[in-house]
């Protein structure tokens, strides 16, 4: 077990008895002290030896006690002080505790009371340090430096992710199911000027679409049956920071309507209610559908579309960066090496040849989940490709280049190399686009002259089942 650091404590006297009996005092106590004489080197410590608490008498030969609590309070804002006063000073105590001191104690010195009092004061300081600390992890954590990835899309996005997070530009996410779409957006926020604000996140794909606008603007107690009391709204909880909507394309029309209203005139009304709310929230929002088709079909408003997207963060979907998986590869092993304490230290040249081969449609989650399991089942300090989940074994066996079938029409041929490249970009319309060499407007019309009904848009179909509860994280 490690030992942990004594409490340092700070005594400034100018009577050497007095500075001795603290030293005394507070040895015996169990904390690490070092004393001085005048106020001076008393700053002199405080400056370098950076102790927990300090106990000092107002009056000192060269410095006013009042003014030495204000340059340590300078110095470390947390830093907590004890002034020791004489007798009937209380005014000049008072005075003290404003310019930032803990308490006061006046002579004669009580040994209880003062190893009560800088026990409290070190109490306090210690949980002003950790809540620090945790403050300090979170923002770490989501720091947009910290999103793994060294190709050049992603370190274009790292720039503009740089240069617009400071800005109180409305964010439009796009990327597929697991590009790290959320990642993104807590980047942004927690790198912005309303870090310190509140987050709010909500999921409209996972609450049902009759649900969604309670959720968001709140209601007032008898305003629909079930309506027992009064609900703030996610609008109003955002209040000061910034708000997600994820899976923005998943919300009805009519609500968008809404919520452009909310986004224009910066207030609203909660349900059944007559009080006004304003708000004050950035606007984040995440989609993984096709805009163009979404807009062409009508199921995004236009107008709402142009007031969400000042800013278009495109996340690119794993198979576009494939030099990055080697990267979080290791990222992902030394995780889930730590967590389940296994031996496992490395991957075979093979998994990665494989793993590189691989299409992802799942993106960084599939591989993080691919790369967990292997970890489990691994059997010495390589992973092997036969520890990789089933499916992506299969899938590079399966993987071929497009062949001519005999006896084709032209048009047969055409409509199954179209129909091929769309499974293999999991049904990105852009980047099939790009590897056929038409135009997206020219691969719509071809899609529809053959027929060619959007397999992804039915794997994004909401299931029918009903969520049990709102998930807003």
């Amino acid at each position: 077990m490690s030992l942990k650091r004594k409490k340092r404590v700070l005594a400034i006297d100018d009577e050497p008895a007095m500075t001795e009996w603290l030293k005394i005092l507070l040895e015996h106590a169990g904390y690490e002290v070092r004393t001085a004489l005048i106020g001076t080197r008393g700053e002199e410590l405080f400056k370098t030896w950076r102790p927990d608490a300090v106990v000092t008498d107002m009056i000192l030969p060269d410095v006013d006690g009042i003014e030495l609590v204000r340059k340590f309070k300078q110095i470390d804002g947390e830093a907590e002080v004890i002034v020791i006063t004489g007798q009937g000073n209380i005014p000049r105590s008072v005075e003290a505790v404003k310019a930032g001191a803990f308490d006061f104690l006046e002579k004669p010195v009580d040994a209880e009371r003062l190893l009560d009092k800088l026990e409290k004061a070190i109490k306090q300081k210690t949980l002003i340090d950790e809540n620090e600390q945790l403050k300090q992890k979170l923002q770490d954590r989501y720091k947009f430096q910290n999103v793994i990835g060294k190709s050049k899309k992603m370190q274009e996005l790292f720039e503009l992710i740089e240069s617009v997070a400071a800005s109180e530009a409305n964010i439009l996410i796009q990327g597929e199911n697991g590009t790290g779409k959320e990642l993104i957006a807590n980047a942004i926020h927690y790198n912005s000027k309303r870090s310190k604000g509140p987050f709010i996140k909500i999921n409209c794909a996972a609450i049902p679409k009759d649900l969604i606008e309670s959720e968001l603007f709140g209601y007032k107690k008898g305003a629909f049956t079930g309506a027992t009391m009064d609900k703030e709204g996610l609008f109003e909880m955002a209040e000061g920071g910034s708000l997600l909507l994820d899976e923005i394309g998943e919300m009805p029309p009519y609500l968008q309507t809404k919520l452009l209203r909310v986004l224009q005139e910066r207030e609203y009304r909660p349900i059944g209610s007559d009080r006004i709310v304003h708000v004050d929230f950035r606007l984040i929002c995440a989609t993984n559908i096709d805009l163009d088709a979404a807009l062409r079909e009508g199921r995004l408003r236009e107008d709402l579309y142009f007031r969400i997207n000042t800013i278009t963060l495109r996340v690119p979907p794993l198979r576009e960066r494939t030099e990055d998986i080697p990267l979080l590869c290791d990222y992902f092993l030394d995780k889930f090496r730590q967590r389940y304490q296994k031996n496992v230290k490395t991957l075979a040249p093979s998994v990665y040849h494989l793993l590189i081969r691989n299409r992802w449609p799942g993106n960084v989650r599939e591989l993080e989940n691919a790369i967990e399991r292997a970890v489990l089942v691994a059997k010495g300090s390589e992973i092997a490709v036969t520890d990789l989940p089933e499916s992506i074994r299969e899938e590079s066996t399966s993987a071929t280049d497009f062949v001519i079938p005999p006896h084709r029409t032209l048009a047969e041929i055409e409509k199954m190399a179209i129909l091929q490249t769309l499974q293999r970009t999991n049904w990105n319309k852009q980047e099939a686009a790009q590897i056929l060499g038409l135009y997206r407007p020219t691969l719509y019309s071809k899609m529809k002259k053959h027929d060619i009904r959007d397999a992804g848009k039915s794997a994004r179909a909401p299931s029918t089942s009903t969520p049990t509860s709102a998930a807003t994280t």
